[in-house]
């Protein structure tokens, strides 16, 4: 694995990533923990200045990890560092009850940020139930000073392994955040998140409606060139003469003033994994671009990884739903 990865476990079938290793299904808790190589602590030790021969304290401290001694990051006197098996933990009422169960853990950037994902034994199936959507919780564990504890509920398509985003607007909030300012109170996130049931519903609803709107030629194009940014606003398709949007050439493509993702979306908007479920659609639409930045889009499966979870293709998916919603409502 790349730098960008260090370790990963996984249960079940392979991620839509493909790495890291598989463990057993039924897997605890605490056997995740040390099968994704995150049974280690975090310290935070004093830092000192050299000057003339002297050693001044400094009101910073260097958070290493225990197990080698790696230096994570520089943090202040009030930052308090959440230890991984905090992370896991979170989980373990749930596991136990048979509401969840483990999926996948690791770590990136060397140990400095730390994932524990588990599913959550509830899912919905659209369009004569031939598409299924599961439900993940993902708990992001950051050691890295500025970044705070995250919750999300992230959902994910079967068909075609694509991880998907709610919209973030106040009345479809997805995650809970946490500074480390504060100590980590895992009762206090689970009241705040409320757990997935309604996030679930609400998703579905959402993909139902998309799912009964038709995109046109121009208004598909508008809405890939608002999502992947070309070269302005994307001309009206009528007025180039092109018949066709999905299979652009790259001459008809800088006609519309399209961009290389946009111009890949559209390419697979009728031929992706599931396409046939909901054809025409502003579903199609959306998981064209969740296909891209997931599948496509960046050199490695790694690089898409940290992307999609933490990087600006997370953003990406998030801004493609509100705007396929957008379009939807106005179809």
């Amino acid at each position: 694995m790349s730098h960008n990865v260090e370790t990963i476990a996984y249960a079940g079938e392979t991620p839509w990533h493909g790495l890291g290793t598989r463990v057993s299904n039924d897997i605890s808790v605490d056997d995740m923990l040390k099968e994704s190589g995150l049974d280690w602590k975090v310290r935070a030790l004093p830092m000192f200045a050299k000057y003339e021969g002297q050693s001044i304290p400094s009101s910073h401290k260097m958070l290493i990890r225990e197990s080698d001694g790696r230096q994570l990051t520089v943090i202040t006197k009030d930052w308090n560092p959440v230890q991984n098996s905090e992370a896991f933990d979170f989980f373990r009422e749930f596991v136990d009850a048979g509401d969840m169960e483990m999926h996948t853990a690791g770590s990136l950037r060397d140990g400095q940020w730390v994932w524990v994902l588990a599913k959550i034994k509830e899912s919905f199936a659209l369009f004569n139930n031939k598409d299924q959507v599961d439900s993940y919780l993902l708990f992001s564990n950051p050691h890295i000073y500025g970044r705070g504890v995250e919750v999300r509920f992230t959902p994910t398509r079967v068909v075609c392994n694509n991880t998907l985003n709610l919209s973030l607007s106040q009345a479809s909030v997805n995650k809970v955040s946490l500074n480390h300012r504060s100590t980590f109170d895992p009762d206090m996130v689970k009241e705040a998140l409320g757990i997935a049931h309604d996030k679930l519903v609400q998703y579905k609803e959402m993909g139902e409606f998309l799912g009964s709107k038709r995109y046109t030629n121009d208004n598909v194009v508008q809405f890939m060139n608002e999502v992947f940014p070309g070269y302005g606003k994307a001309k009206p398709v009528q007025a180039t003469g092109i018949k066709k949007v999905d299979g652009l050439s790259d001459d008809d493509a800088k006609k519309l003033g399209l961009s290389r993702n946009a111009q890949g979306a559209l390419e697979i908007l009728e031929t992706q994994p599931g396409a046939n479920f909901a054809p025409g659609t502003w579903w199609n639409a959306f998981n064209a671009v969740t296909f891209m930045t997931d599948h496509v889009m960046g050199k490695t499966q790694e690089s898409r990884l940290t992307s999609a979870w933490y990087g600006l293709n997370k953003s990406t998916k998030v801004k493609a739903l509100e705007k396929a919603v957008e379009y939807a409502q106005a179809a």
